[in-house]
């Protein structure tokens, strides 16, 4: 059986779940694994990286290339 084959039986079976003690320990196993596996996944970037960073948002800055907090929430709100 394949990944999504195996996703999909997965998703039928929780969805006959009846007792909430099971579907909370899931999503507590779920939750718990997403982070492991992104903190397994996280490379932290090089100070070359960070300094180069920092250098564009200056540059950014320095030519009008920003946006203001309250605009990009009003532009997010517009989203859904």
């Amino acid at each position: 059986m394949d990944l999504e084959a195996r996703k999909i039986s997965f998703v039928q079976e929780f969805l006959r779940l009846q007792n909430e003690e099971i579907v909370s320990g899931l999503e507590k196993f779920l939750r718990k694994k997403k982070a492991e596996l992104t903190e397994r996944n996280f490379k932290p970037m090089t100070m070359e990286q960070y300094n180069a960073e920092i250098d564009q948002a200056m540059e950014d800055s320095k030519n009008g290339r920003m946006i203001k907090a309250t605009d990009l929430k009003a532009k997010i709100q517009k989203w859904s």
